[in-house]
């Protein structure tokens, strides 16, 4: 009998090692493809990351070029864009298969928390990254106008692109931050007095990472993060502390309906 079970857990350990073979091939040819397309999508994706740029120098009359400065460098970026694009454009293919290895192992209230996890993530995700790209031009006006006069800023072009992928992740991944915490919440891991018991030392990191997500000396700056954010926490705190009070009621409910022992 002993031996049976044994066989059976290898034969279960079996399927769910090919099953993850099977989803990671699946994502990674989608991430293949989307890297494909990423790699004819460079030039407008180029243009379109370039345009603060060339808006700001417009109108500042500063002088300021995007330069390549080696043989490769050109090559070398289009694919490091182009893979970033392809993770980008399919990630709700490899997001898929990873939930479709994880879900057979979750219970149904799991299932209904991290789908509520994923489809609040991405419109904050993407509100993030909306107000870093509308802030980009702020920034830029900032570091170009530390060029001396009579000068020239020939700028990388892979150091330009890469930042302002930088700043667009940094943005985004910051706006989803207070998502996890209520999902800390409502897993039972994380009570809402605790999370609003460290409010000091919330505000205090989310200025230090505003501070560090900002490449500029400007307050204003480092304010259109902060603001956002902070607001974002204590609607965190607010949700959990709610869902605390609908759990004890729930909980004092099933107390009051349990038979007394006499």
């Amino acid at each position: 009998m002993v031996r049976r079970k044994d066989k059976q857990r290898r034969m279960s350990l079996g399927s769910h090692l090919r099953e993850l073979r099977i989803r990671l091939s699946w994502s990674a040819g989608f991430i293949v493809l989307g890297t494909v397309a990423g790699w004819f999508l460079f030039d407008p994706v180029f243009a379109f990351l370039q345009q603060p740029l060339l808006e700001v120098t417009k109108a500042r009359g500063i002088e300021a070029i995007v330069n390549f400065g080696t043989v490769v460098s050109a090559f070398d970026l289009r694919i490091q864009v182009s893979i970033f694009l392809g993770v980008i454009i399919t990630a709700p293919f490899w997001l898929y298969n990873v939930w479709a290895f994880v879900a057979p192992g979750l219970k149904t209230k799991e299932k209904r928390f991290s789908l509520g996890f994923i489809f609040t993530s991405v419109p904050l995700f993407l509100s993030g990254a909306y107000l870093a790209w509308s802030s980009l031009p702020s920034f830029v006006v900032v570091l170009i106008g530390f060029t001396p006069e009579g000068s020239s800023n020939v700028i990388s072009a892979s150091e330009y692109v890469l930042f302002a992928i930088r700043i667009l992740l940094v943005f985004g991944l910051a706006f989803v931050m207070p998502v996890l915490l209520v999902l800390l919440n409502f897993a039972n891991l994380l009570t809402g007095a605790a999370i609003l018991k460290g409010w000091r030392l919330a505000v205090f990191i989310i200025a230090f990472v505003s501070a560090l997500a900002t490449p500029t000396a400007d307050p204003m700056s480092m304010f259109l993060l902060m603001a956002p954010l902070s607001f974002l926490y204590f609607v965190a705190v607010g949700v959990s502390v709610l869902n605390d009070k609908r759990r004890a009621r729930r909980e004092a409910k099933l107390l009051a309906e349990e038979p007394s022992i006499e």
